[in-house]
């Protein structure tokens, strides 16, 4: 006879292994976004504690599924434990945007005990998470932007330059100043190239905002005959709207005797964030230094002494190593599959440098 105070059993051992490894997570995921907010302040925080509650609604479905029983609890999965772990340690860009994936891989939806509501709440938890990421993102998009592409670049180039180089023949010497010069070469041009850039966007963005003194002219213009009409049908409304919203701009100045502070400006145009665009400087020097880190990476083997085809190997695996790397950091701060973005880094990499070196066993072979 069975004891009285034990739960009562729901489902087959396997639903409730099930339930458990859900009880698990949801606990797991709780204290991540807890983590986060305790970094955070004001309306971030409230929404990843909001999120924390949410998801321990869904820790109490199960626990009921379960009676109770919290016997036999696993632990959460890897990937929770590894977000658990970087939102402990870092609490950053890349801990959301990983919990972004994991929001979207939920099985709720097709799970028959989950119920409807906890399905439509996971989906939606997803898009908070992205809203959230897509903060972070905006903060490092300039910079990181030229980070990311100085250091491919780097990695790819002088890659493919020391390889092709090699393939010739030559002595180690020449390869190691080869990658030498082509760092310094092309961490400059990197530089120098960003900078002119970023400089070049913020130009165009600053011809295409209106001439603030042309403000003063709101007071003297003609209701009847109003010219502003014509701003606005240039900045992209049409003929009616444009009609109206200006006469009710010069109306307002005028009855207000000039421009105001209460006075709606309405010739100001939305410009791209500035973070989203980052500074000159700031995506200089990380182009440069990131460009350079790449670039370098190739070029350790020949430094250390080696020759041949062990430093060719190295050089390549180094740089493999690399590129996956970068890839699978751009797959996360994108949402996307980090190991897909990986893969097709490394593919692209090794492609342009695995023809540079056909090419220099060719030339090798023809000046032999």
């Amino acid at each position: 006879m069975a004891d009285s105070n034990e739960p009562a059993q729901q489902g087959t051992p396997a639903d409730r292994a099930k339930w458990r490894r859900y009880l698990a997570d949801e606990r797991a995921e709780a204290a991540v976004y807890r983590e986060l907010a305790a970094r955070r302040s004001g309306e971030e925080q409230q929404i990843l504690l909001a999120l924390a509650a949410a998801e321990g609604r869904h820790e109490a479905h199960w626990l009921g599924l379960l009676g109770g029983d919290e016997r036999g609890i696993p632990r959460a999965d890897v990937r929770t434990r590894l977000l658990g772990w970087g939102a402990r340690r870092f609490g950053s860009i890349f801990v959301l945007a990983l919990a972004q994936q994991a929001e979207a891989r939920s099985p709720y939806a097709a799970d028959p005990h989950a119920t409807a509501a906890m399905a439509a709440d996971e989906r939606i938890h997803g898009e908070v998470v992205r809203g959230l990421a897509a903060r972070g993102r905006r903060s490092l998009a300039g910079t990181f932007r030229a980070a990311v592409f100085g250091a491919n670049d780097g990695l790819v180039s002088n890659l493919a330059l020391v390889l092709g180089i090699g393939a010739t023949g030559v002595a180690p010497s020449v390869v190691l100043f080869t990658g030498v010069a082509g760092l310094l070469a092309g961490a400059l041009s990197m530089g120098a190239g960003e900078y002119v850039s970023v400089r070049s966007q913020r130009e165009l963005l600053e011809a295409s905002a209106p001439d603030p003194a042309t403000r003063e002219a709101l007071v003297d213009l003609d209701v009847n005959a109003n010219e502003l009409a014509l701003v606005y049908r240039a900045r992209g409304m049409d003929e009616a709207e444009a009609q109206e919203q200006a006469a009710m701009l010069v109306a307002r100045v005028q009855a207000a005797g000039g421009v105001t502070a209460g006075a709606t400006d309405a010739l100001a145009v939305v410009a791209e964030d500035d973070e989203a665009i980052g500074t000159g400087l700031s995506a200089a020097v990380s182009s440069f230094l990131f460009f350079a880190s790449g670039a370098l990476i190739p070029v350790l083997p020949w430094i250390f002494g080696m020759s041949g085809i062990a430093a060719t190997v190295l050089a390549t695996v180094l740089v493999s190593i690399a590129l996956l790397i970068t890839g699978a950091t751009v797959g996360v701060l994108s949402g996307a599959p980090p190991m897909k973005r990986a893969l097709r880094q490394l593919a692209i990499g090794l492609g342009a440098a695995a023809v540079t070196y056909v090419l220099g066993l060719a030339f090798g072979t023809t000046i032999g």
